[in-house]
This record gives structure tokens, sequence and C-alpha cells, in this order.
């Protein structure tokens, strides 16, 4: 575990600002400060110096803090660090040294389910309550790194539904799964068709918990286990990264734990629709016109534009639950990339009171995200001759507001909703951040949430 008990003994960790050296190396002991000055200590962002102690070890580590945030403040010390306990001192608030320790704890993290890799053996001291908050936190985001980083053959439809159902059945939620061509007898078309190609069946699998007086909550994931782009292929490059594009899920698998073990007074529904987008001689065509639950038939501009497909069936069961909030995470376009780029995620919504929380929820737990319009006229790019709308935009302009627009089509007037397009990926390694699964927008989610209903 990456955290130790507060009352163990530990090495104290002394965080200094590059611009107030001077001052801080003036009212440090004078060894303390003997030594950073003969070992040319500058307090660049993420330098550090073990301080030899009175007894031959280490006494204490001085770093280099970073101007602003406070999440990152601590991600490269767990592996650069000997083993043994360490404390933060710090005048940080309680709400920098949470994040800290977050950070610390993801600076932890490694992806071992197929190759050994050494974990950091240093630890961070802390309070039992602060201990339990980042550990909640660390837990959740490591569960989103994890499912994203497996590859398909041992995480496709059954898999990922079994993810979900593995937290229903720790908090006593109820669970739902329906498999295969039951999907058309029960109303899922959609699903149906961008599934029904691969070997493994297509699925929605939903959870149900809380109190039935408490607000529906309602949380959709896009759960696309591996994208080739069907008959609309995509390159190998397109491709390689694909395993990812149940990202989506994966996000709102990791809400539902952290609602749960909150205890927020809140009715949660889940829906994921797992599906692979494979090909095959039943593989659904460019030009084909598919129904969805909500009645509206769906041309088939691109077989690559599968996200918004599955997803529309999943928020149109939501809708018919009458909820008092729905969110949807899904790695949906690579537009939004284009705008915003792999840290940035996009959100789209019907409430700007939901759009801005959402917004300023992120930036109070540095999990930024960033509001893109639902401009109404670009839903003309999504017109179809021969079917009430198309899945892809004409024109090739404005793709992660058209895929918005598209899913908003199947959004009830009058719920609030928000869209979030995550990329879920990290593409270059940083302290903290290693290459592979990231849960983007998930704590700023769980923010939102814990204030419009905060647990009693």
């Amino acid at each position: 575990m990456p955290y130790s008990a507060a009352d163990a003994p530990a090495i104290p960790l002394l965080p200094v600002l590059r611009a107030g050296l001077k001052d801080w190396l003036e009212a440090a002991p004078a060894p303390t400060a003997a030594w950073l000055r003969a070992t040319d200590f500058r307090a660049r962002p993420g330098e550090l110096r073990l301080v030899p102690g009175a007894d031959g070890g280490v006494g204490s580590v001085v770093f280099g803090a970073q101007e602003e945030g406070a999440l990152w403040q601590l991600a490269a010390l767990p592996a650069a660090l000997p083993p043994g306990a360490y404390r933060l001192e710090t005048d940080w608030d309680d709400e920098r040294r949470g994040l800290a320790a977050l950070g610390w704890g993801l600076g932890c993290y490694r992806f071992d389910r197929y190759r050994k890799q050494e974990r950091p053996t240093a630890t961070l001291a802390l309070d039992e309550a602060l201990a339990a908050r980042a550990r909640s936190l660390l837990d959740a985001q490591c569960l989103v790194r994890d499912l994203v980083n497996t590859p398909t053959e041992d995480l496709g439809p059954a898999e990922l539904s079994e993810a979900l159902f593995a937290e229903a059945r720790r908090f006593g939620a109820t669970t739902r799964l329906i498999e295969g061509d039951e999907l058309l007898e029960q109303g899922y078309p959609a699903i149906h068709a961008v599934g029904r190609a691969a070997a493994r069946a297509p699925r929605l699998a939903s959870l149900e918990w809380g109190d039935p007086a408490h607000p529906l909550v309602a949380l959709v994931g896009k759960g696309v286990c591996f994208d080739t782009g069907g008959l609309d292929i995509k390159a190998s490059t397109g491709m390689a990264l694909m395993k990812k594009d149940m990202g989506g899920a994966a996000h709102v698998i990791a809400l539902a734990r952290l609602v749960m073990e909150a205890n927020l007074p809140v009715r949660l529904l889940v829906l994921v629709p797992a599906v692979e987008n494979a090909i095959s001689g039943c593989a659904y065509r460019p030009g084909d016109v598919i129904g969805t639950r909500k009645g509206k038939t769906v041309e088939i501009g691109n077989t690559d534009a599968e996200g918004r497909l599955v997803l529309c069936d999943a928020l149109c069961e939501a809708m018919e639950r009458k909820p008092d909030l729905v969110l949807d995470f899904a790695t949906l376009t690579g537009a939004a990339r284009v705008a915003l780029g792999p840290d940035l995620p996009p959100v789209f919504s019907n409430d700007s009171g939901l759009a801005s929380g959402l917004l300023a929820a992120g930036r109070r737990c540095e999990d930024p995200l960033w509001e893109l319009p639902l401009h109404r006229p670009y839903l003309d790019m999504l017109k179809s001759d021969v079917a009430d709308i198309n899945n892809a935009g004409k024109g090739g302009f404005a793709g992660a507001i058209t895929a918005a627009l598209f899913l908003k089509e199947f959004v009830d007037p009058g719920v609030p909703w928000a869209h979030v397009d995550t990329f879920a990926w990290v593409p270059n390694a940083l302290p903290g951040r290693p290459v592979g699964g990231e849960a983007l927008g998930l704590r700023a989610a769980f923010a939102l949430l814990s204030e419009r209903f905060p647990a009693g």
C-alpha cells in the first residue's frame, strides 16, 4: 500500500518553491542549508535532495515544489525515494494535502497483470481520515486504469459486464443482463446492430442501488471493448489503441463505486452497453438504416461512428426511468482530441448549471474539463434523406459537437444531462501518469455529485 499510519516514525518531506529558496535556506537548520548549498540544490520542480541525519541515515527530503497545483507535487517521489515511511511537513491545508496524497498513490501505480513490475516501497504517512479519502479516490482511478489497460482478449463484453457486477456484489446492488438476440426482443436494436458481427455477443449490463425515495442519477458508459471501425475499417495505427474504447464504461463503473462507497443519498442506475465493433458477414453496413429504442431511425453514414449508437439505446433506457440527472462518459471522437488534446475532456450539456458545476468541480480537484457548445445549427450535418438522422456528420467539421448533438436527440427535454468525451489514455509519460489508461473527468463528476447530494 502507498500509505502508512500517521503515528509511525517517518522522514520529513519538505517542499520548497524556487522563488522562495533563499528565504527558506536562511530559516533552515544550518546543517540542512549547508548540505543543500553544497549539492547545488536549486528547488527546480521535481528536484530532490536526501539530507543526511545525525545517525547517517536520511534525516529529511527536500524537493522543489511546483508553482501551481497539488495533485502531482509528490507523484515522482515514491519511485525516487529509498524504502521507508515519509511525512509531508508543510502548511498546506487538508484539500491540498489530500490531492498530494492521491498523487503519491498514483505515482505508485503499476499495471503488472502480464509482466511483474517492482512497485515503490516508500509510503506516505497519513492520518486515518485523509488516508481513507485518498485511498478511495486512488482505488477508483486505478480501477479505470486497469480496465482500460487490459487487452480485449481478456476484457470482452462479458468481462466488462462482470466488472460492473463485481461492484454490485460489493455494495448489495441489483443487476440485470440482456445478451445477444435478447437485445432485439427487448428493444435495443442499435446496441445489437453494432455488436452482432463479433464472436462474443453484445450485452447491456445494468446496476441499480439506493433508496427508491432518493433522486435518480443515471450513469451511462460506452463499452466498446474493441473497435475495428467495422466495415469502414480503421487503419492499423488508428486501431492500435482500440482496447481503450471501453474507457467510458470504465469511468462509470468507477464512479458508481465512489458513489456507493460514500453512501450518497441517490438512487443509482448504471448502464453499460458492452460490444465489440467487429467485421464478419453479418456486420452492419454503410448505408444501412437501423432502429433505436426511441423509435428514431438512423442511417449509417460510417460504421466507425458506433459509440453513439450503443449509447443512444442506453440513454433511452435511462430516460424511461425519469431520472433527475444523467451523466454519460465515452471515448467518442477523435475530433475532441484535435480540439482540446488528450488531457482536457470536453463537456456538453443541456443544462448550464450542470455544465458549470462540473467545470468548477474539476478545477477544485485538479481534474480539468472544458465546455463545448451544443450548437444546434450543426444538427443539419446529420440530416439523412432516408432516415430520421445520420450517425456521421457530413463535411468533416465539428465532429465532437455533431456526436454530442446526436446523443442529445435521445435525451428527454428537461432532464439535466451532460456528456463527457474522455480520451481515457495518457500518450506521454509524466510523474504519476504512465503511458496507458487514465481516468479523466472521474473525480470531477464525483465531486459534483458529492456537492449536489451530500452524504448525511
